[in-house]
């Protein structure tokens, strides 16, 4: 839009209102005594959402420094746990110590960081399925570079100090120098 173009906006006419005989608002007049209203846009969510039992009881775990994983209806061990069944919808609540080392079950070498991602050097994303379980779990894997990464290869959580009882509490996976 050119500079000397006016903008008009003219609302339409209300059933019982004003005819089209009304003028239109110049914005460009209105925006340069200071007549347009304006408000900021605050975007917030006003509430706390609480973990619930199955999720609570995982993040509870990792505090301590173990890892919980849920019995499906069909005996599988999903970890992290999910509150229902993935295959039939039924509420789970057996809920099952796993271990705090697994076998990488696909991965992808992390060469570019990014702002924000969960170490200060090139690393793994891997897929992750801990002893016990029967699933696999994403998260980083600390590693030297991709060559010393293969599918198959075992790994050990790395716990963060302090933990807070979140999924951060897992700071990382290394490797153990075994292969499954």
């Amino acid at each position: 839009m050119a500079e000397n173009e006016n903008l008009f906006y003219s609302a339409p006419a209300a059933p019982g209102g004003p005819g089209p005989d009304v003028q239109g608002v110049n914005v460009n007049d209105a925006a340069a005594d200071g007549d347009l209203l304006h408000a900021p846009l605050v975007i917030e969510y006003g509430f706390m959402r609480t973990t619930g039992p199955v999720i609570g009881a995982f993040l509870t775990a990792l505090r301590d420094q173990r890892v919980l994983g849920i019995k499906g209806a069909d005996g599988r061990v999903v970890c992290p746990p999910v509150e229902y069944d993935p295959s039939t919808g039924a509420p789970l609540t057996e809920m099952v110590e796993v271990g705090t080392e697994g076998t990488i079950t696909s991965w992808s070498w992390v060469s570019q960081l990014r702002e924000g991602q969960p170490l200060d050097r090139p690393h793994a994303l891997a897929m992750i399925r801990l002893d016990g379980a029967d699933t696999a779990m994403l998260h980083v894997v600390d590693a030297p570079g991709p060559d010393a990464l293969s599918t198959g290869a075992r790994v050990r959580i790395r716990w963060a100090d302090p933990r807070e009882g979140l999924i951060t509490d897992i700071a990382c996976f290394e490797l153990t120098g075994g292969a499954a």
